[in-house]
């Protein structure tokens, strides 16, 4: 009988063991995934940082040439009207 108590408590103490063993073995590689998860996270505020840069540079941009377009086809509207002007007086030197 006291061998089998003995027995008994040596298996329960190895059971006990190997679930430390696994549960140790598991928390490192949960460890290990989060870290990687970490590491993919900040990779991934970088790419939406840069993506937002790049946004807000593109939108500068669009405004710059939004103001030159504009000031382009004032000039143009500005060169349509001299040369009226100059078409009238040329049509009314000549029809004098």
């Amino acid at each position: 009988m006291n061998h089998t108590i003995k027995a008994t408590a040596v298996t329960l103490a190895m059971l006990v063991l190997t679930g430390c063993a696994s549960s140790t073995g598991r928390v490192a590689a949960l460890e290990s995934k989060v870290g990687m998860l970490e590491q993919e996270v900040a990779a991934a505020q970088s790419s939406a940082a840069s993506a937002a840069a790049a946004q807000r540079a593109a939108e500068s941009a669009q405004a710059a040439a939004d103001a030159a377009l504009n000031a382009a086809n004032e000039s143009q509207a500005c060169c349509d009207a001299t040369n009226e002007k100059i078409d009238r007086m040329f049509q009314r030197s000549q029809s004098k």
